[in-house]
């Protein structure tokens, strides 16, 4: 079922801007919150063909397969770096209502399932000057994308894949924002530092991050990776590609 407008206006308590098709839900929502935007306004998108994750890499959300959502927030300017905190968290919960086991967080932004992307988050912060206005909170979530026969089969699945029945995106997406609100909620609170930190699923790996090979012993509280190397020595990351050691994946 497509997510229409007047769907997305029956579920939605916010003010919101919905398109059949867009190039970035994330660009929209930045341009709208430098012109006034609310806290907590949403960007609704049916498809979008612009989309994009770290790095600017592309992130193609098809018609009627994925929910493709940007949230604009204006949380303290000390509290953006946990803005990603939350998306994370909002999808993990949307997941598990799914029926969804196995979840995790790959650090620094994507939401795995069984070991395969789900999810990708993509917190941007509009500045006007020093001045940061607010945060563009991207969320794309893979419903029933058909990755088999593409070069991201093996680390990209959709959600119904996993559950083995339809599901309604509408409900998805009320869901995930309600979701949001409740861990945005608690974003000056350290309960929202030690659950992103418990859905981690990179800790104790041993891992290569932008060249950097070490075992990921902790996490900072603005979300930085603590990496330990062989002679002892502690690097901090605040940001990478990640590879597990041994392995590798496309990086998306």
């Amino acid at each position: 079922m497509t997510l229409s407008k007047a769907i997305v206006t029956s579920r939605l308590d916010r003010p919101f801007k919905y398109y059949e098709s867009i190039g970035s839900t994330n660009d929209v929502a930045k341009a709208w919150l430098e012109a006034g935007a609310p806290d907590r306004a949403a960007v609704v998108a049916n498809a979008q063909s612009r989309g994009r994750g770290r790095k600017s890499r592309a992130w193609r959300t098809p018609p009627d397969a994925a929910l493709a959502v940007s949230l604009i927030l204006k949380p303290d300017r000390h509290r953006i770096p946990q803005v990603n905190f939350l998306g994370a968290l909002a999808v993990c919960d949307v997941a598990a209502e799914a029926g969804c086991s196995m979840i995790g967080i790959k650090w620094p932004n994507d939401v795995q399932a069984h070991g395969k992307k789900i999810a990708g988050i993509l917190p941007e912060v509009v500045w006007n000057g020093p001045e940061a206005l607010g945060v563009v909170l991207g969320m794309g979530l893979n419903v029933r994308i058909d990755f088999s026969q593409t070069e991201l089969a093996d680390y990209a699945i959709s959600l119904e894949n996993i559950v083995n029945r339809r599901l309604d995106r509408a409900d998805l997406l009320e869901s995930l924002l309600r979701h949001v609100d409740r861990w945005y909620s608690h974003i000056d609170e350290e309960i929202l530092f030690r659950n992103w930190k418990s859905r981690l699923n990179m800790l104790g790996k041993r891992l290569e991050v932008e060249g950097f090979v070490g075992t990921a012993t902790d996490v900072l509280p603005e979300g930085s990776l603590l990496l330990r190397d062989n002679f002892g020595a502690l690097q901090t990351v605040a940001a990478g590609d990640v590879f597990v050691v041994g392995e590798r994946d496309s990086g998306a």
